[in-house]
């Protein structure tokens, strides 16, 4: 049924039913217990059988809305649902209970349980504020009480407010006063005469406590301002004042600023000031003394008169001080500078403590107002050096000096006398630096490369470099030299040109990258001066490779100009068969020697096809007996350019009747090819034999080298660099089964990345550089092999 009619239909059944019982449960738990806490088994307290009340509708009806206590219905266990706080639902000084009917029906049982929420330490005493300010005056009677605001605890019996304990102090103590009800009023009384110029302001400090275990407590506050009264007379700072000003000085000239200061505070301590007799001029509030006359040193060196200081109280205090003015004459004199002589101009390679002029210094003054001291303006390579006669000075150099940093010095000479106030006077003389060479003409790099196309134009720029010299005029005057470097494996230098003014360097050759991959050459500059300097740097030259070479073929040979290859095939071969393979190389590297195969030209295009990059060519069908028995194809071979080149050769194959004329065509081929293989393996070792011999030699007579010119650059402080790399390119051919595998290998020298750009590390030595061909008739064997070692 409804929630709202559950009340209405039990009261019906407590008429209906005369069989009823009745008990009373009775537990208790702690506030604050976590979820979940057990509290205690209803079925076994209510000696109930547990089997029983199966089906009997067992439950426990509460009058509160948040269901703080929940029963587990199978094992009868009341346990903690929710966090209780006792203090949200009892009063404070009662015992909190919290009631609920447990009812069992068939028949109808109803029992009442309570449940008892035992109060925990768990509020800290409080203050109704945090802070507490009072205003005592200082004449306040000893034994004065100030009652205060008591603290509150929501916490009841023993964990209810306790005590109080005041912070440690001189001037007061606490009283705890018990009220006709149950609260503790905190009384702070004094013990101690107050004394606002010892002490204007006192920090206290009242915690309360409450009985728990531990206990809890909580602060407040207290600030107590001291009132003043006027008992302190005005004093001055000092008795006597002694003050010494020059002649002439304005009128309102502040001569000396008194200063009187009253412990009391309000009017009791505010100050005028007052002259006993009416000499100079005084400010009444600030004590400020001022001139209102003229101050003449000749008519009056001295003076001395009384101040007097009075505050403002209901009954006025005062104390007098004794004003002493002393006249002085007045510096109004400035130095006087005198250039007597100056060398203008100066190379810059004069030594420390060359002089450069000499100036003198006069001052009309007298006495310490014609003591003069002389001064340069800062960070400058000068300095004055005086002389042994008074006010004299030597203008010297003090370090060595250098045009390239400041050519023309601006130097102002100070002279300042020590007068008060100082007086001074200023005189700027101007000293140029005349240029020597001892700058070195300057690359902006110790080693530079530069990347040209093969196939240049002869007499065209290569390449420009520059070089800068700090010095001026002749001295700074490049002219510019090429030099063959020391490891060069090819003389190229007799075919460059370079302007000796600007740097170009021009070629009269074209370069070919097929057989000068890199050069390098050194620039030297030299200035003009006398004696001249000069410097080098290293310049690396790489060739960047052009598509200029077409693709060569190599199987069929070509004749005249024309390669023909003819072949004999059964007109019984199946699709795939391999016909012939057509073989070709690109003295190009990279997508300039990248070749493709192609069909340009056939008799019957649907007979054969060409593999793109092998040249293998197959049938794409049987020969059926309709196809004509001689077959012709062109064979279009192109490289992978920009602007590609390409060649061609022609294939003639004829399809025999017999399988028999096939064969002996084959065996005539692998005879004549096993001849010329076993010559060409002859030929082969003695080659690769003499390779490795000259490459063991090479790298002992290189090592040698390496080493001696390693000695001889230490001497020479100089460094050289080099980065290079190579390609290994090749073709293998085989007849027997017409099998072509093509080789390209990059090796990678120290120094270089894997395309060939160049990196910080350098390489030093380069050795080796050997072509071998080699190709039959039949057999197809071909090795070309481009290889560069390097030494590091």
């Amino acid at each position: 049924p409804p929630f709202h009619l559950r009340p209405i239909i039990l009261s019906a059944l407590l008429l209906c039913f005369w069989k009823t019982a009745f008990a009373l449960l009775r537990y208790s738990v702690a506030e604050e217990s976590v979820s979940g806490t057990t509290v205690g088994n209803i079925i076994k307290d209510l000696g109930l059988d547990l089997k029983n009340l199966e089906g009997r509708g067992f439950r426990v009806i509460s009058g509160l809305k948040e269901e703080l206590l929940q029963v587990n219905h199978k094992t009868g266990v009341l346990f903690v649902n929710d966090i209780i706080d006792r203090e949200a639902l009892c009063d404070k000084e009662k015992a909190c209970f919290l009631s609920f009917k447990i009812v069992i029906e068939n028949p109808l049982e109803i029992h009442q349980a309570e449940i008892e929420i035992v109060d925990i330490n768990d509020n800290s005493p409080a203050f109704r504020g945090k802070n507490k300010s009072l205003e005592i005056s200082e004449s306040t009677p000893i034994g004065s009480r100030y009652p205060l605001d008591g603290a509150y605890d929501l916490d009841s019996g023993v964990n209810s407010l306790k005590s109080y304990e005041l912070s440690q102090n001189d001037h007061f103590i606490l009283q705890v006063k018990e009220s006709s009800k149950r609260n503790k009023i905190p009384v702070l009384v004094l013990q101690k005469a107050l004394d606002r110029e010892v002490e204007a302001k006192y920090d206290l400090f009242l915690t309360a406590f409450d009985g728990g275990s531990p206990p809890r407590s909580g602060n407040m506050n207290i600030t107590i301002i001291v009132g003043d009264v006027n008992d302190n007379a005005p004093v001055f700072d000092e008795e006597t004042y002694s003050v010494t000003i020059e002649e002439n000085v304005p009128f309102e000239t502040l001569i000396v600023k008194v200063k009187a200061s009253d412990k009391d505070e309000g009017i009791n301590g505010e100050i005028m000031y007052s002259f006993e007799e009416s000499v100079p001029k005084v400010d009444v509030n600030t004590g400020e003394i001022r001139v209102k006359g003229v101050i003449d040193f000749e008519d009056k060196e001295f003076y001395e008169f009384g101040i007097k200081a009075t505050d403002r109280g209901q009954i006025p205090t005062s104390s007098l001080c004794t004003i002493f003015i002393k006249i002085k004459d007045m510096n109004d004199n400035t130095p006087h500078i005198e250039i007597t002589s100056l060398t203008s101009s100066v190379p810059e390679n004069v030594k420390p403590g060359t002089v450069v002029g000499l100036i003198s210094i006069t001052d009309l003054d007298s006495g310490v107002n014609s003591k003069i001291a002389c001064s340069l303006t800062n960070n400058l390579p000068f300095e004055l050096k005086p002389s042994f006669q008074e006010n004299m000075y030597s203008l010297i150099t003090k370090t060595r000096l250098d045009r390239e940093s400041t050519s023309l010095y601006n130097i102002t000479i100070t002279a300042k006398d020590f007068g008060h106030p100082s007086l001074s006077s200023y005189r700027t003389v101007f000293v140029k630096v005349l240029d020597v060479n001892d700058n070195h003409p300057r690359f902006l790099q110790d080693s530079l490369s530069f990347y040209i196309v093969e196939n240049n134009t002869p007499g065209g720029l290569i390449f420009a470099l520059s070089a800068i010299d700090e010095d001026e005029n002749e001295n700074a005057v490049i002219t510019y030299y090429l030099r063959e470097t020391e490891a060069a494996e090819k003389q190229v230098v007799p075919f460059l040109s370079i302007n000796s003014e600007n740097g170009h360097v021009f070629s009269f050759i074209a370069f070919d990258f097929e057989e000068v991959k890199s050069f390098k050459c050194i620039v030297i500059a030299k200035d003009s001066g006398v004696p001249s300097l000069s410097s080098n740097v290293t310049v690396t030259v790489f060739i960047l490779d052009q598509n200029d070479n077409p693709p060569v073929i190599v199987f069929p040979f070509t004749i005249n100009g024309t390669a023909v290859v003819q072949e004999t095939i059964p007109r019984n071969v199946k699709t795939g068969y391999l016909v012939t393979r057509i073989r070709a190389y690109d003295a190009d590297v990279g997508y300039n020697a990248w070749l493709s195969y192609s069909l340009e030209e056939a008799t019957d295009q649907s007979l054969f096809n060409v593999g793109r990059y092998t040249g293998e060519i197959r049938t794409r069908r049987a020969i059926a007996d309709s196809d004509i028995r001689v077959q012709k194809m062109i064979i279009l071979v192109k490289d992978g350019g920009s602007v590609s080149f390409s060649a061609s050769a022609t294939v003639i194959v004829t399809a025999a009747e017999n399988v028999e004329a096939h064969a002996l065509s084959e065996i005539k081929s692998i005879n004549t090819g096993e001849d010329q293989e076993n010559k060409m393996t002859f030929y082969l070792i003695i080659v690769l034999s003499s390779v490795s011999s000259l490459f063991i030699v090479s790298l002992i007579t290189l090592i040698a080298f390496q080493c001696h010119r390693a000695h001889r650059n230490l001497l020479r402080k100089k460094y050289l660099s080099d980065t290079n790399y190579v390609e290994v390119s090749g073709s293998l051919f085989h007849g027997q089964q017409y099998q072509t595998a093509e080789r390209r290998l990059m090796f990678v020298a120290p120094g270089m990345n894997r395309d060939g750009s160049k990196r910080n590390d350098n390489c030093k030595n380069k050795i080796g550089d050997t072509v071998l061909k080699k190709a039959t008739s039949e057999k197809h064997l071909m090795v070309q092999v481009n290889i560069t070692f390097y030494i590091i």
